[in-house]
């Protein structure tokens, strides 16, 4: 159980706090029969689309991520190019390809991006399961999302995710949504979120998953993106001032 919270937690950088209720969003349809697998180990969603676009990331997928074929290494705009450079992160960082799977909900791509469904994406980066009080409100969309993957040099694993949005209002109001929902929170549920500090366009958190390894959370909106990068440590409560190193390498390239 631990290892699938964690592997589920660091695939999408951030599993979300937006609701633990029903008030706050709409009970996502029945789960689908999943007809097939690829390869044998990822499942494939029915390819049936919905009727209409999504437009608030507040609101969970109708469908899932689809899984049938090894995601591309970019994502619109958005490439290898638009995340630091590991050694930009810390000492004996470095990239790391992951390989997918049933677990990880993706197939392998042979490199350490790949494209994420935006939806998908920025919904998971919401936090869930918190015991505080939920906060409500739609949020919008990005157009792109594309996730990296590293290893820091205690060869633990972190993940960037990029969210592209149209316009740098739009950015805005996702990162204005998405700080306002990890400051509420708190401790004492299934997740619990620990601020260790935030000014206008950036925020570190520790996030901490019960019977799970605790995450440093940092937060950055720069123009029209907002990136969220997650990494395990093993003394989260004393990264803050790591934390405030890397916000130049990520404002450096994220948009």
């Amino acid at each position: 159980m631990k290892t699938a919270v964690v592997a589920g937690f660091l695939a999408a950088v951030l599993v979300g706090c937006s609701s633990n209720s029903a008030a706050e969003q709409p009970t996502p349809s029945p789960t689908p029969v999943i007809p097939s697998t690829v390869s044998g180990t990822v499942p494939v969603p029915p390819t049936t689309l919905p009727s209409s676009k999504p437009t608030d990331a507040a609101v969970p997928p109708e469908l899932p991520e689809q899984a049938t074929a090894p995601p591309p290494p970019n994502a619109g705009p958005l490439t290898a190019a638009n995340l630091p450079a590991p050694e930009k992160l810390g000492p004996g960082w470095k990239t790391y390809t992951d390989p997918g799977g049933a677990e990880a909900g993706f197939i392998g791509n042979n490199t350490w991006t790949r494209r994420r469904d935006p939806h998908q994406a920025s919904y998971e980066a919401l936090p869930s399961g918190c015991a505080g009080q939920p906060v409500k409100g739609s949020l919008p969309i990005p157009q792109y999302a594309l996730t990296g993957s590293y290893r820091t040099a205690d060869n633990l694993p972190a993940t960037a995710l990029l969210l592209r949005f149209s316009t740098p209002d739009a950015a805005t109001t996702y990162y204005r949504g998405y700080e306002s929902r990890m400051k509420a929170c708190g401790t004492g549920g299934d997740l619990g979120v620990k601020q260790l500090w935030a000014d206008t366009t950036a925020a570190a958190a520790v996030r901490s998953y019960a019977g799970a390894e605790s995450y440093v959370d940092l937060s950055v909106l720069k123009g029209a993106t907002v990136a969220l990068l997650a990494t395990t440590s093993t003394q989260p409560d004393e990264q803050a001032d790591w934390a405030h190193t890397v916000v130049p390498a990520l404002e450096t390239v994220i948009d």
